[in-house]
């Protein structure tokens, strides 16, 4: 449940940004990065590009320095 919201308004009072408290900002912002990480993964998923496992993946770097 987010806490209350502070808004900045203009000088005709009108809302024009919001300032959630820290906490809140925090999660908001963790709960995005997941969605990203979810999101990257979706579009790998359906690519036609076959996955490598990382230790394979730093060996193929590795000889190719």
């Amino acid at each position: 449940m987010p806490a209350k919201e502070r808004y900045v308004v203009d000088e005709n009072g009108s809302r024009t940004a919001v300032l959630p408290d820290l906490d809140y900002y925090e999660k908001l912002i963790e709960a995005l990065e997941e969605l990203e990480s979810i999101r990257i993964y979706d579009e790998a998923k359906a690519t036609d590009v076959e996955a490598v496992s990382f230790m394979e993946a730093v060996k193929e770097i590795e000889s190719n320095r």
